[in-house]
């Protein structure tokens, strides 16, 4: 219809819907690392890696294509080349990322890679193409099943109500923004063409305003008294420049 109204065919578009266009999703949760902790913790030893491997940023397929030659345990870095993707009919296959900017490489954070490394040693096959994360059979796993065996119970057991695995990632993508990466080293380890949707984790928070300002702070205070001899007397005890202009009028 809207290509109608272009060519003049009909004068106005009928299928037009106010506020249809906009996104009204409610926002997902973001989890502590104290209630990551508590999830990895209750969950079966063969799936601990999995949820700390949120803190990379991988989607669900990306995590349950990952091969043992994605892995550079070395240098701390797996190459995301591809996602498992379930079909309609029950089926699996094996494809590229949700875009073409999924196709990356990404730094895994050091406190995690220890038990990356323990998973691979126990749970991982040894030929290069073996998926790092499977089911207790060695089959790829399914979201479905991980979903009602595996996460459900370990949710009930850990207290957390109403928590999608897909949080996980929010919530990495979340502590990476904090941690002060910017908006393209964002969509770098998100995997995004767009910015649009790591402007999502750009959101301003009292602590990392409160960061930003001591930063300022230190910057400006190692300035000055590179130049000035002792502490600069500012605050409610020193005299503002407005205030010294008129002295020195009153004095001449």
């Amino acid at each position: 219809m809207g290509t109608a109204v272009g060519d003049g065919i009909v004068q106005r578009n009928p299928c037009r819907v106010r506020g249809a266009g906009q996104d009204r999703s409610p926002e997902r949760p973001v989890l502590s690392v104290g209630e990551v902790v508590a999830l990895v913790e209750v969950m079966p030893e063969r799936y601990r890696a999995l949820v700390l491997a949120a803190f990379g940023s991988l989607r669900w397929g990306e995590l349950a294509a990952l091969r043992r030659c994605d892995v550079d345990e070395e240098h701390g870095t797996v190459r995301v080349e591809r996602s498992l993707t379930e079909l309609a009919g029950g089926g699996r296959i094996f494809g590229p990322p949700k875009s073409a900017a999924g196709k990356r490489v990404v730094v895994v954070p050091t406190v995690i890679r220890p038990a990356l490394a323990h998973h691979m040693a126990a749970f991982t096959a040894s030929p290069p193409g073996a998926l790092v994360f499977t089911s207790t059979t060695g089959a790829p796993l399914r979201d479905g099943n991980f979903r009602r065996r595996v996460w459900g119970p370990a949710l009930t057991t850990a207290g957390l109500s109403d928590t999608h695995f897909h949080d996980l990632r929010h919530t990495g993508n979340t502590l990476t923004a904090i941690a002060g990466a910017s908006l393209r080293e964002l969509m770098d380890r998100m995997g995004h063409s767009s910015p649009r949707a790591a402007l999502i984790y750009l959101h301003g928070s009292d602590a990392r305003q409160r960061a930003i300002a001591d930063g300022l702070s230190r910057l400006v205070e190692g300035e000055l008294q590179g130049r000035i001899q002792g502490r600069p007397k500012w605050g409610a005890a020193a005299r503002s420049g407005t205030r010294r202009a008129r002295e020195q009028r009153r004095a001449s």
